[in-house]
């Protein structure tokens, strides 16, 4: 099976510092993953077989991303956020609105849609984030920390949210420091740790590699060590 994105000798240094936030990192992943990056300093990448070198505007077209930071504007309501972002990828009209109305009720939020988003709550805004990601139906799904800061009501509705847009075929690349969750969601992971990869696979699998480990928590710490990371 050909990967749907392959990450080759990655890696990420901001510009005034001495170490590389990610060393160069290499690894694949398949159509339907659910897995957990940055403009490389150096190396190259391929999702769904194009070079962003050469193809970024197909590339750009065929995912979604849903940064950690809430990427939507205060003083507009859910429906105006969800039109602006909506139409950023080309979408217009009926189908935009249906898009819209249908994402707003699956997440709950119908009642409050034309509230404007600086009323709502820290987990009300992380849904609306969501959706502004996935309207276009992306064939690849980057999620940084979407359960962050929100409650667990609203984290259960986004994540059985994301499990359904991954069975009906979007393949999702997701970062967090939630274990647990990571452990229950995904269904490969890549272990890193000072930008380097130090384990990859299946959860369970990965569990099953280190003595005594009852959790991914435990893998990780086992792997990476215990001290803090302060400095």
């Amino acid at each position: 099976m050909n990967p749907i994105i392959d990450i080759h000798e990655l890696s990420k240094k901001y510009k005034g510092a001495d170490m590389f936030s990610v060393d160069p990192i290499t690894f694949s992943v398949y159509k339907g993953e659910i897995f957990g990056l940055l403009e490389p300093t150096s190396g190259s990448f391929e999702i769904d077989g194009k070079t962003y070198a050469g193809q970024s505007r197909e590339i750009k077209q065929s995912i979604g991303v849903v940064p950690q930071e809430y990427a939507l504007y205060p003083t507009l309501s859910a429906v105006e956020n969800l039109r602006y972002f909506g139409s950023m990828y080309g979408l217009r009209g009926k189908d935009l609105n249906e898009k819209i109305a249908e994402n707003i009720e699956i997440l709950g939020l119908t009642k409050f849609a034309s509230k404007r988003i600086e009323t709502y709550s820290g987990g009300m805004k992380r849904r609306i984030n969501l959706i502004a990601g996935i309207l276009h139906n992306p064939k690849v799904l980057f999620l940084d920390e979407p359960t962050v800061g929100v409650d667990v009501h609203s984290k259960n509705v986004i994540i059985e949210y994301l499990k359904e847009i991954n069975r009906l075929g979007t393949t999702i690349v997701y970062t967090s420091h939630h274990m647990a969750e990571a452990e229950d969601f995904c269904t490969r992971i890549a272990i890193v740790d000072r930008g380097r990869i130090f384990a990859q696979g299946k959860p369970e699998d990965l569990i099953d590699t280190v003595p005594h480990a009852r959790n991914l928590e435990d893998v990780f710490l086992s792997l990476t060590g215990k001290a803090l990371r302060d400095a």
